[in-house]
């Protein structure tokens, strides 16, 4: 029963947050990007693409939100059997928020925000928009569009997913110049702006989760401060046999690698313990293995080699020594 409550409350959590994220994205783009007739990356931006084709063909344009959700539904026919169930479902909610927020949205804003100041509507929306993609990430989440390219590409390779979704928007917003005759170049280059800043941003919010530190603790103390660790951080420690070159004794180090959000905890750990202890604390590029990250790298069929562990469970593993997550 706790553990169905504990997964309510995550799962209820992470769809706030998905909401959150997406209203954001919504925001920033119906009140400082559109008006400013900024042609954005992503589903949006293809969206403004074809509301201009039509518009140029027809004489009316296709609303951006309902291009938006017929793409992005036809996408997800494709993704279904890379991705997983899982993310499909929050993948259609997210798509629909998206479409709806949108819809909402553009009409209450046919002025940009902040008048005649085009720049600094275009550097907030795509804030805005980073912040907002990289929050529905971070909870399992999606803004839908080319996150589900993005997705489907970080599942097979080691392409970080702000990098994959740059390359298409990188086609969506030159498209404009091919599309309409006397779009201003301008335009395009705000628009490949907006595009850097919104990849760049969405990495930051997605990577602070990821980020590692590695404790090396010097004490007297080290049982107690590993037990400690390993019950109340839920966190391995590794014990090294070292020397005291001064001393000529024999010392035991700690080694201790945790997300950068749990390195607190393991400082008041130590301090509670002992209070002169010797600490230093790196930060380190990825770690990958045991409770972090997984190793996202093709293996030949012929240097496959399957190690069963024994042993300590708790025992860490230590990373590789180039970063492999970009």
């Amino acid at each position: 029963m706790q553990l169905f409550q504990q997964k309510l409350w995550t799962n209820a959590k992470d769809y706030f947050f998905i909401v959150l994220g997406i209203i954001l994205y919504g925001f920033g783009f119906s009140a400082f990007l559109a008006p400013e007739d900024v042609v954005v990356g992503g589903m949006a931006g293809l969206g403004q693409d074809i509301y201009y084709l039509t518009l140029r063909l027809f004489g009316w344009g296709v609303p951006v939100a309902i291009t938006m959700y017929a793409v992005n539904l036809t996408l997800l026919a494709f993704a279904y059997r890379i991705v997983g169930k899982q993310f499909v479902i929050r993948t259609v909610i997210g798509a629909t928020l998206i479409s709806l927020a949108i819809g909402i949205m553009q009409p209450l804003f046919p002025e940009p925000l902040i008048q005649g100041q085009k720049f600094l509507n275009v550097i907030i929306g795509a804030i805005l928009c980073g912040i907002g993609i990289g929050i529905a990430f971070t909870h399992n989440g999606s803004t839908a569009g080319t996150d589900i390219i993005a997705a489907m590409v970080s599942k097979k390779t080691n392409i970080t997913v702000g990098r994959t979704m740059q390359y298409v928007d990188f086609c969506i917003v030159s498209a404009v110049l091919f599309i309409v005759p006397d779009a201003r170049i301008d335009n395009v280059v705000f628009g490949f702006v907006c595009l850097f800043l919104v990849a760049w941003v969405t990495d930051q919010v997605i990577n602070t989760n990821r980020q590692a530190v590695q404790f090396t603790i010097f004490s007297p103390y080290w049982q107690e401060i590993a037990t400690a660790i390993n019950n109340e951080a839920n966190r391995g420690c590794t014990v090294i046999d070292g020397m005291g070159w001064y001393s000529k004794r024999q010392v035991k180090v700690l080694l201790v690698m945790c997300r950068k959000i749990e390195s607190v905890t393991i400082f008041r750990i130590i301090k509670s313990i002992d209070d002169n202890a010797l600490v230093t604390q790196a930060n380190v590029n990825g770690v990958y293995g045991k409770g972090f990250d997984e190793m996202k790298v093709k293996i030949n069929p012929e240097h496959h080699h399957h190690h069963e562990h024994h042993g300590d469970t708790n025992q860490i593993e230590t990373a590789p020594s180039e970063n492999i997550s970009d």
